[in-house]
């Protein structure tokens, strides 16, 4: 049997679909596999030649029980949640400008153009389908700063065995974001506009977090989450680092660098995950925006909370980039006990030091940028006016502006490969500004996003202050 621990060492080893549905464990831990699984050259190789919904359901197999999740029901499940992508793509890999040695790779093709879509597909049907056998029902309740909200609330929309809380600070993502939840007819689709966030996000995960560590509140409310803390995530999000490395290199073994947009560090852990397994993947740049505990974790050893600064590739304004400890954990050998003491100190504190497993992230590749939201801009406008233009949302510029500063950290003639992680027309304010002119281009402009200004929208409003209860009188009103 499959089974998963958590970080912090304080319950006993889950099956797969626990560890899915409780989201959180109960020690206040991340699950883990208790040992990740490796692939040989060969078994890559056979990999390489797969498409996308077999490469998933591959790759997942060796994560998953079949006990839990038959064979032929996960083949299922995988092709179902890539077939809304648009024409069957899923994942693509473009020259930038021309340069073959640096590439953007495309994860927006989803029906909500961000790559949360990849992996929220899949969870959210695997959920419904573990708990329809168990006659199940859960409310997901979650935090967003901008793109994971969207992609739950249409992936959870008429699910039979879930009711979907999606919390947003109020004024801190954008106009398409914010639309894409509450233009949703669904019944089962509740999204939250929450006042009074100085700390974004970050503010709604220390509500979501007191809400699952009352044990009563979590079985009450049949609560569950599909946050980046959920390992079906991140789980997930590793195959698109196979698929992308698949197509960059022209052998394998040859040198691939990932340039990862980072916020929470469950897409980057993604990463590490495939590193882990086998992938010969030759490094990862951390790129944050100027709130960049990560990027100051891998320097200098430190990992500290600091204020929110809001910048104009606002999903990455993390302050606490909560799957660090997953990295951490791996890193540190799979010590529980180290962890604990780690987060216990961290949760007093707000700092503590990990210089000894950076170096060992440092030595596996690992390397870090902070990118201004000056050079963000400018990187959107620098790649849109080349003599091939390429329009980049915000956080794949981002990615681009770090992979260009960490080239010279690699060998020569290493692929350097970008994450695009949302479509540029859900920022149109950032692009007009990038660009200096009041019209979108037409790379900027979207079908699906122009139809959802006029519809009718439902959302509630609450104040950061009154959201706990308020959530769980109106959670108790709709869980049957």
């Amino acid at each position: 049997m499959i089974s998963y621990v958590s970080t912090r060492g304080g319950v006993l080893p889950q099956p797969f679909d626990e560890a899915v549905l409780q989201g959180f464990a109960q020690d206040g831990g991340l699950f883990v596999p208790e040992t990740i699984p490796t692939l040989s050259m060969d078994q890559l190789a056979e990999l390489s030649r797969m498409d996308y919904p077999d490469l998933a359901a591959a790759i997942l197999s060796l994560f998953i029980d079949p006990s839990v999740i038959p064979e032929t029901d996960l083949a299922r499940l995988a092709a179902d949640s890539f077939s809304s992508f648009d024409q069957g793509r899923v994942v693509e890999l473009v020259p930038l400008n021309g340069d073959s040695d640096l590439r953007v790779m495309e994860l927006f093709h989803g029906p909500t153009l961000s790559f949360k879509d990849i992996a929220m597909g899949f969870l959210i049907r695997t959920m419904d389908y573990l708990l329809q056998k168990r006659g199940d029902r859960v409310s997901i309740v979650l935090a967003t700063t901008g793109d994971t909200g969207p992609a739950a609330a249409h992936a959870a929309a008429n699910r039979l065995a879930i009711d979907c809380w999606p919390l947003y600070p109020k004024g801190m993502i954008t106009r398409e974001q914010e639309l894409q939840m509450t233009t949703l007819s669904a019944g089962n689709i509740h999204p939250v506009a929450v006042e009074n966030c100085p700390d974004g996000g970050d503010d709604l995960d220390l509500v979501v977090a007191a809400l699952f560590a009352d044990p009563q509140v979590k079985a009450r409310l049949r609560l569950s989450s599909v946050n980046s803390i959920n390992w079906c995530r991140v789980m997930v999000q590793a195959i698109h680092y196979f698929y992308g490395y698949f197509r960059a290199c022209d052998t394998l073994g040859d040198p691939v660098v990932f340039s990862v947009p980072s916020g929470a560090f469950g897409n980057l852990f993604a990463g590490y995950l495939a590193k882990s397994m086998g992938l010969p993947v030759t490094g990862f740049v951390c790129a944050n925006n100027v709130n960049n505990a990560l990027s100051t974790a891998l320097s200098t050893g430190v990992f500290e909370k600091r204020p929110l600064r809001r910048t104009v590739s606002s999903a990455i304004d993390i302050v606490v980039p909560y799957n660090f400890w997953r990295f951490l954990y791996f890193l540190g050998g799979s010590d529980p006990e180290k962890i604990n003491d780690w987060m216990t100190r961290f949760q007093t504190d707000g700092r503590v030091r990990v210089a000894e497993q950076m170096n060992l992230a440092v030595q596996q590749g690992f390397s870090a940028v902070t990118v201004s939201d000056a050079d963000t801009l400018a990187t959107i406008r620098q790649a849109f006016t080349a003599d091939r233009p390429y329009l980049l949302d915000p956080h794949g510029a981002v990615a681009v502006a770090a992979a260009r500063e960490a080239a010279s950290r690699y060998p020569a003639h290493t692929r350097m490969v970008c994450l695009a992680t949302a479509h540029p027309a859900k920022f149109p304010d950032i692009i007009t500004r990038a660009l200096n002119t009041p019209d979108l281009p037409a790379p900027a402009v979207h079908p699906s996003l122009e139809q959802m200004r006029t519809r009718r929208r439902h959302v509630w409003i609450c104040d950061r202050e009154d959201l706990a209860p308020a959530l769980i009188r109106a959670m108790e009103k709709h869980t049957p």
